[in-house]
Order: structure tokens, then sequence, then C-alpha cells
């Protein structure tokens, strides 16, 4: 079982930056693929990035390329994602995912495991 923990969500201005953590506990997700996923109130969770095992494959939701990069350091078994440029409508609850495969995964079902999320709120 994998056990995933985000953390460096928080308050900022338009045009801000924070960079998002996402560290399994319990067993390695080294050679899981990961996502990120964002959730709005009453909107349902889409993808926002998602890296392969290795970190040499990634993918971006198109409301965030340019601005969010995804990154993975298997040394430390954490996953990023750093995020510049933030606008009020990246304003979400950001979720971490892992999945057994080791390719892209962009299927929000097709992940097996999900962090309990962190609150990025973005003001005007």
């Amino acid at each position: 079982q994998v056990q995933l923990v985000e953390s460096g969500g928080g308050l900022v201005q338009a045009g801000g930056s924070l960079r998002l953590s996402c560290a399994p506990s319990g067993r390695t997700a080294n050679n899981y693929a990961m996502g990120w996923f964002r959730q709005a109130p009453g909107k349902e969770r889409d993808i926002v990035a998602a890296i392969n095992w290795s970190g040499s494959s990634t993918y971006y939701a198109d409301s965030v390329k340019g601005r969010f990069t995804i990154s993975r350091d298997n040394a430390k078994g954490t996953v990023y994602l750093q995020m510049n440029s933030l606008k009020p409508e990246d304003t979400a609850v950001y979720y971490c995912a892992a999945d057994r495969i080791a390719g892209i995964v962009r299927i929000r079902g097709d992940y097996d495991y999900w962090g309990q999320g962190t609150q990025v709120t973005v003001s005007a």
C-alpha cells in the first residue's frame, strides 16, 4: 500500500509561485507513474500534469502549459509541481496520485493511490 502526502499549498497572489511536494510514506513509489490533479468547488477532479517513472516523459493540461512544471527525485522518493504565474482560476485542492505502471497516465480512474490533497488559493 502506498500512502501519499502532499505539502506546499497555501495562499498566494496572482502572478506568484508555489511548489507542491508529494512524498509517499510506507512503500516507495519510485517505479510508479505519478500525476497531479486539481478539483475546484463544484467541478470535477481534472489532471494537471503527469510524469513517468524515470522523469523522462511528462504531460501537461493545456491550461497550465508553460506555467507549471512536474518533476521527480527518485532518490528522495518525491514528486514536485512547480507552479509559476499563478492565476485565480488555479484555485483548487491539488491531489497527488500514483499508478503502478511506469508510463504516463492521464486518466483519473487509472490511478491506484491518492493523497488527501492540499489547498491552493490564488487571490486576484
